[in-house]
């Protein structure tokens, strides 16, 4: 069975796009089938960042591990199944047309609410959310009391997954793989690192999902997009000063990550 990994997150800029570039390309370098959808049909960032690497590889003449990128097939009005909502039948047709050969299918999804998010969160095997460390994003997992640290209850994204799982479960399937990720962690600000850190492991019980290291905040993320590159293609393509320390210790956060993804038949070895 093909294994579906979403990305996603109620609010932007918490990096769903390039980790979901990282996750796809490094799966792929390791000789994975990887199909991979944009449902955030406004910015699309992720479909830009494919297109990069597409037109980066056309340009230097290299070759370099990629996902197979579609985007949501166009269906008229009159051939969507009497009280088929639009938007979930065009997303099971997406996902239909990746057949058995391909070993995962990667979503990313709007930084917001929508039909879309929801029905790709129900399809989800993996569910990787990242997340900034700080309250504003914790906001969307749970409410806390400022003052104790205590967790008051589960918020709006929260809710959505509780739905996406109850969803899954009606029809017989396996429940979802949470992962939260922190992201983009930098290295001031200690005391405020330490309580989220110990919010977030309280959390994690409560609600049901892992706690898992992402990218700490690094210029070279910034750079990347543009061509359509990741960490990984550094080497391959001669970047001057691709291993500096600072590189170097990006890589081994991405091999973390992969590895505490726990994805099927994945062997880490990059």
């Amino acid at each position: 069975m093909t294994h579906i990994i979403v990305v996603g997150n109620e609010k932007g800029g918490a990096g769903k796009s390039t980790m979901s570039m990282h996750i796809a390309t490094a799966l792929a370098r390791m000789g994975h089938k990887i199909g991979a959808l944009d449902i955030d049909m406004r910015q699309k960032t992720f479909a830009r960042y494919l297109e990069n690497r597409l037109t980066f590889c056309i340009k230097e003449e290299v070759e370099l591990a990629t996902p197979d990128y579609r985007d949501l097939p166009d269906i008229a009005e009159a051939d969507i199944p009497e009280g088929e909502n639009s938007f979930d039948y065009r997303l099971s047709m997406a996902v239909e047309g990746f057949d058995s050969s391909f070993d995962f299918i990667l979503i990313d999804c709007p930084g917001s609410h929508t039909r879309l998010s929801q029905v790709a969160h129900a399809l989800a095997d993996t569910l990787v959310t990242p997340m900034n460390d700080s309250y504003i994003d914790f906001d969307l997992l749970a409410r806390v009391n400022p003052e104790t640290n205590a967790i008051l209850g589960p918020s709006v994204y929260s809710e959505m997954v509780w739905n996406a799982r109850q969803l899954r479960s009606k029809a017989g399937l396996k429940p979802i793989e949470w992962v939260v990720l922190r992201n983009r962690l930098g290295a001031q600000n200690m005391h405020n690192k330490k309580k989220i850190g110990e919010a977030m492991e309280n959390l994690s019980k409560r609600i049901g999902f892992r706690l898992a290291p992402g990218f700490s905040e690094r210029v070279i993320f910034r750079e990347l997009f543009p061509r359509g590159l990741t960490l990984l293609d550094l080497k391959d393509i001669g970047v001057k000063n691709s291993l500096n320390i600072s590189n170097v210790a990006a890589r081994q956060e991405l091999r973390d990550l992969i590895k505490s993804l726990n994805l099927p038949n994945v062997d880490v070895t990059f």
